[in-house]
């Protein structure tokens, strides 16, 4: 995402996201963000993206994946800012504890496996294949360092 749509997703100023970002530079390696080349916003430009350059104030924009995204929920002052950041520490620590339950699970299966190997072949295989992480059906897209 560019820097102008995520200062208004934040309820910040453009500016003042760009001076957050300038001031902690460390925490965005070029995996989180990058500038667009003068080649890249013509582009925008010309893929209607962007209206025109007048619309970038005279400054090449930030370009921000999805880990830049979450990054600037905490360098960002907003209460919307705030708020993101909150909702990003909670959905991980409930992907954790998804985590763990799999894992119990998993177990369990297993020691009806060897328990009941004959009797429950049919249900163990249905139960293997709910718990079958999912693979993925097509390549990922995105940023490709």
């Amino acid at each position: 995402m560019l820097d102008f749509h995520l200062a208004e997703l934040y309820e910040v100023e453009t500016r003042v996201l760009k001076q957050a970002v300038k001031r902690n530079m460390d925490r965005f390696p070029d995996d989180f963000m990058f500038e667009l080349s003068h080649q890249e916003i013509d582009y925008l430009v010309s893929q209607n993206v962007i209206p025109s350059k007048k619309r970038l104030g005279g400054a090449q924009p930030y370009a921000f994946t999805e880990a830049g995204v979450a990054m600037l929920s905490s360098v960002l002052r907003s209460k919307r800012a705030i708020d993101m950041n909150v909702a990003i520490v909670r959905t991980f620590i409930q992907l954790r504890k998804i985590a763990n339950n799999y894992d119990e699970i998993l177990k369990k299966v297993e020691q009806m496996e060897t328990r009941y190997d004959l009797q429950f072949a049919e249900i163990y295989q249905a139960l293997l294949h709910l718990t079958d992480k999912p693979k993925p059906s097509r390549p990922k897209i995105g940023y490709k360092k």
